[in-house]
């Protein structure tokens, strides 16, 4: 009974579960008292765990047949990893399902590190090799050269921006590329092209190459540099003659001659003053024989003094603009003045015009007589210098070479050499036999305003705005001393010119000194001036010094000795 009882209460079950599963409204009319804790327990928990069975025994059934690869799986193979990797199959063969597939996947991450590394260490070796080829291969040094052959390689002979050596490498690196690729032929071509473009006539080159280092001059020029060598042997065979008898004769003593000649100029007092014009004067010069003396002022206009009273001989009345400076041939009575009207003009004692030299481009600065006296020198603000005859009036030389504006000017004692200055900084020496410029001497760090050769032949000394005098030893071509002689711009230097014992330098201190030639210390200040002195001469036997001044007065200065003879002799 008990047991009908049950199969009656679970009949009573299943039926209204599956009442329930079908879906059918026939549940309402069942007893829903003994019903009621069944529907609620058991029917969720059925239709949730009843499609949960069939899941599993699906996954594991396909394994089975994993070893043996089917051809339905290499597609997948393929597609989850790389088609190259292919070649490593036969490792799969070899080891079980599960091994095959993580030693796959392991192989596969391996493969493309390895893959990275092997790409960049084949790059490091190719650009290794592609160095050593480049290393081994002759690129021109020459910038021109590297351009050309750019050019004829086909390509940009400049990249923006490239500077010389970038172009080089980059023409290395492209010349080891050709090689490299086997493109011999290209390169050979350029080869060529380049041995073809070195054939040139030799005309053509020496043209190109000898054109911007000089000018064809005139035969007259030629004349000039034949005279002025044989002018210069002469100069210096007595020169050397004079020094040698010095040194060999014990008769000779040359310190005792010095001590006699720097005592001398200690010994410079104020002579006379005379007001030289109603303008600043800008320029003196003695005559070779000492008696007469020659200033210019701003007004343009030139005069004559007789010495040593300092009176007014004549006037000298030319030029259109203000007179710069004034000189007196060593040879003849003759005067040359130069300009800033561009002219430099020479005349006679008597004040009358002799030639007028004409073309600078700019006004002149100073000005100049070679020692022969048949050649003048002209220093010009157009940046050069020029040589004229003085019979003819013609321009033998225009002589380029300086930066800058050229200031001073001076001839070598025996007539071979002219030295140049300038607001360029730097003293030029020029062989005048040849054209050649033989020496630079650069120290001055402010332009250069005055230049002189020593009687001696191998010192030279200049003075500039940075208020200090050079000397410079043309044997050594460099500078054997500077003195700091002056608070202001040094305007003129000097060497006494029959020995040069000593040396005299003026300045816009207002002051004009005398220095030693032999140590080069001060040895007398020669004050009286009341602004600038703008030049100075010293006469033949360094008796008396002139200087003059933009206070409009001339000076000249004798030493005490001279004062006893001149008052001896007109006893």
């Amino acid at each position: 009974m008990d047991m009908d009882e049950e199969t009656s209460v679970s009949a009573s079950v299943t039926e209204p579960s599956s009442a329930i599963t079908d879906g059918q409204t026939s549940v309402a009319a069942t007893d829903p008292i003994p019903i009621q804790p069944v529907l609620i327990v058991t029917p969720p928990v059925l239709p949730i765990m009843a499609p949960l069975p069939a899941v599993p025994p699906s996954i594991p059934r396909p394994l089975a047949p994993l070893p043996v690869r089917p051809p339905a799986l290499r597609p997948l193979q393929v597609q989850n990893g790389d088609v190259r990797l292919s070649e490593s199959d036969s490792d799969h063969d070899d080891s079980g399902p599960n091994r095959t597939i993580a030693g796959s996947a392991a192989e596969y991450e391996v493969s493309e590190q390895s893959r990275q590394v092997r790409e960049r260490q084949e790059k490091a070796m190719q650009e290794l090799l592609m160095k050593r080829r480049a290393a081994a291969l002759a690129v021109p040094t020459n910038d021109m050269a590297v351009r050309a052959r750019l050019r004829r390689l086909g390509e940009p002979i400049t990249i923006f921006g490239e500077r010389e050596m970038e172009r080089r490498d980059r023409l290395r690196m492209l010349m080891a590329k050709l090689d490299a690729e086997g493109q011999l032929e290209r390169l050979m071509k350029a080869h060529e092209d380049e041995e073809a473009a070195a054939s040139m006539t030799k005309d053509e080159v020496e043209e190109e190459i000898q054109y911007p280092f000089y000018t064809e001059g005139s035969n007259a020029l030629l004349r000039a540099r034949v005279e002025i060598a044989l002018y210069s042997i002469s100069r210096a065979a007595l020169r050397l003659q004079r020094a040698r008898r010095k040194r060999d004769d014990p008769d000779e003593d040359l310190d005792a001659e010095i001590d006699w000649a720097l005592k001398q100029a200690g010994s410079l007092v104020l002579d006379c003053s005379e007001i030289g014009d109603d303008r600043p004067l800008s320029g003196c010069s003695f005559s070779h024989d000492g008696k007469m003396l020659a200033t210019c002022a701003l007004n343009g206009v030139a005069k004559l003094w007789s010495m040593p009273q300092v009176k007014k001989v004549s006037t000298l009345k030319g030029h259109t603009e203000r007179a710069t400076d004034v000189a007196f041939s060593p040879m003849d009575n003759y005067i040359a003045t130069a300009s800033a009207d561009r002219t430099a003009k020479l005349w006679n004692t008597e004040g009358f015009l002799l030639k007028t030299f004409e073309g600078h481009l700019d006004r002149l600065a100073r000005i100049a007589f070679h020692p022969s006296g048949k050649y003048l020198g002209t220093t010009s603000f157009d940046k050069t210098w020029r040589l004229w005859d003085i019979d003819t009036g013609e321009e033998l030389l225009l002589q380029e070479g300086h930066s800058r504006s050229v200031y001073g000017i001076c001839f070598h004692q025996d007539g071979s050499l002219a030295a140049s200055c300038g607001l360029d900084s730097l003293a030029r020496v020029w062989d005048l036999r040849s054209g050649r410029s033989i020496l630079a001497f650069e120290g001055h760090v402010k332009p250069v305003l005055g230049i002189s050769f020593s009687p001696s032949g191998y010192h030279l000394a200049t003075g500039g705005e940075d208020n200090t005098c050079r000397i410079w030893d043309l044997r050594k071509r460099k500078s054997l001393y500077i003195i700091p002689a002056h608070s202001n711009s040094i305007s003129q230097v000097k060497f006494e010119p029959q020995e040069g014992y000593f040396l005299a330098t003026a300045s816009y201190d207002m002051t004009a000194k005398v220095w030693s030639s032999r140590d080069f210390k001060p040895v007398k200040t020669l004050s009286g001036h009341e602004a600038r002195v703008t030049s100075l001469d010293i006469v033949e036997d360094g008796q008396y010094i002139a200087s003059v001044s933009h206070d409009r007065t001339i000076k000249l200065w004798s030493s005490k000795n001279s004062g006893k003879d001149k008052a001896m002799e007109i006893d």
